[in-house]
């Protein structure tokens, strides 16, 4: 597993390579193969004529030296990407995912996913996208989550790009999207039967795939009749453009709503909820989720399991400009750091900072495994700017195994927010 905080010496990620190059490795100067045959010229510089047997030959060895190279490069990633984590201190041994079933479907998915809200095709360069995706990938996460609202559809184009580029198997990784602001038209959002089928064939455009393993409906939608948005699902996966559905945001009326209308007129039931988690936003996840769980099946997928990099202590001293914070549009964020309840919440942060130093981890890796900790979550979604912080939050999977009892209620009292059940309880 990954451990602490990668070095400074692997800041540069896997890309880092040979002085002179620009930090990349040319495989065909290493390896002595070209990408097209040397063709014998004559005196007159025309090539000179070959029979049929020839040309086939040279075909072949063509096919060969390409799929040779291929071979390569993939070499070559592998020894760039141990050559990194052996600068932050890790190996390739070290790493160790756990897998949890989406609810109570078959679908295996990594207890730790890969978000792209913000960072992909807005905050971060494709090239260290691709960075970040690799070496989740190769640590063993296989869920990526996106939607067709985030950077008004490039997130998805970049997650498609690097798919399409890497070449993995289609069946080795889980693709999530979400729909519902796919648009300015009035038609182009919401969860009307015309904005789910258009909506997400849009998305599978951008993300150059036939199908996504999730579709998420991105919010409830008062205008849309319940059983229009669950016969709208049913009908995306039966035509083989999702596996499953879920929701994201709905409350936990709206999900047996759902549910109930599913299985009156036999069609697929939503299989889970995303949900924001973290120490200050419980109630949702810890209190209400679990009964859906136990219940009708549907598990959880957590996202900003930092708030949005608040845990990380980032802002005990300010907002750092290079922080989210900081960003056009996130002014919400930083008004809520210097509301009374945001003072309050950084003061709660330093105590929970010195219970990681007590655990020998960073506040970032306490904090999702905290997450991680709790009943029917299925996945954690991460996000993430660089190879560094993904590292970093790898390492919470460490964490989880030294959250015992008594520090979760050590922790409880600390944060003095643990969500009650207000039923009476039955004698």
């Amino acid at each position: 597993m990954f451990v602490g905080r990668a070095s400074a010496a692997g800041a540069a990620g896997p890309s880092a390579g040979p002085a002179g190059k620009s930090g990349k490795f040319s495989v065909e100067e290493l390896y002595g193969f070209t990408k097209k045959p040397k063709v014998n010229r004559g005196n007159s510089g025309k090539p000179e004529k070959r029979d049929g047997r020839k040309e086939a030959k040279e075909k072949e060895e063509s096919v060969l030296a390409s799929h040779i190279l291929d071979a390569a490069r993939r070499l070559m990633e592998r020894r760039r990407l141990e050559i990194y984590l052996k600068e932050c201190g890790v190996t390739m041994e070290q790493r160790s995912m756990t897998y949890r079933n989406l609810g109570k479907s078959g679908l295996r998915v990594s207890c730790l996913g890969l978000g792209t809200w913000v960072t992909f095709g807005s905050q971060m360069s494709d090239e260290m996208a691709e960075s970040v995706m690799t070496l989740a990938f190769d640590s063993g996460v296989n869920l990526f989550d996106t939607a067709e609202v985030y950077a008004a559809g490039r997130a998805e184009t970049t997650l498609g790009n690097i798919l399409r580029k890497k070449g993995w198997r289609r069946s080795s990784y889980v693709v999530t999207t979400k729909i519902y602001w796919g648009g300015q038209a009035e038609t182009e959002r919401g969860l009307s039967r015309k904005h789910i089928i258009e909506g997400l064939r849009g998305s599978l455009s951008r993300l150059q795939l036939d199908y996504v393993d999730i579709v998420f409906a991105n919010r409830s939608d008062i205008n849309a009749p319940m059983e229009e948005i669950v016969r709208a699902m049913t009908f995306v996966i039966d035509q083989g453009l999702a596996m499953y559905w879920g929701t994201s945001r709905w409350n936990v009326v709206e999900i047996m709503e759902a549910y109930s209308i599913a299985r009156q007129f036999n069609l697929i039931p939503p299989v889970c909820e995303q949900a924001e988690y973290h120490y200050f936003q419980r109630e949702k996840v810890e209190l209400h989720l679990p009964e859906l769980y136990h219940k009708i099946g549907v598990g959880a997928m957590t996202w900003s399991p930092l708030a949005c990099g608040l845990l990380t202590g980032k802002y005990i001293d300010g907002v750092p400009e290079s922080s989210r914070a900081a960003m056009k549009g996130y002014t919400w964020l930083k008004e809520r750091l210097y509301s009374e309840e945001g003072r309050k919440q950084l003061r709660k942060i330093k105590e929970l900072h010195l219970l990681a130093d007590r655990l020998n981890c960073t506040a970032a890796q306490l904090a999702i495994a905290w997450c991680l900790r709790s009943e029917g979550v299925s996945s954690v979604l991460l996000g993430v700017s660089n190879p560094d912080q993904l590292l970093e939050n790898l390492g919470a999977l460490r964490v989880l195994t030294q959250l015992t009892p008594p520090l979760i209620s050590e922790m409880d009292m600390l944060l003095g927010n643990k969500p009650r059940s207000t039923k009476k309880e039955r004698s």
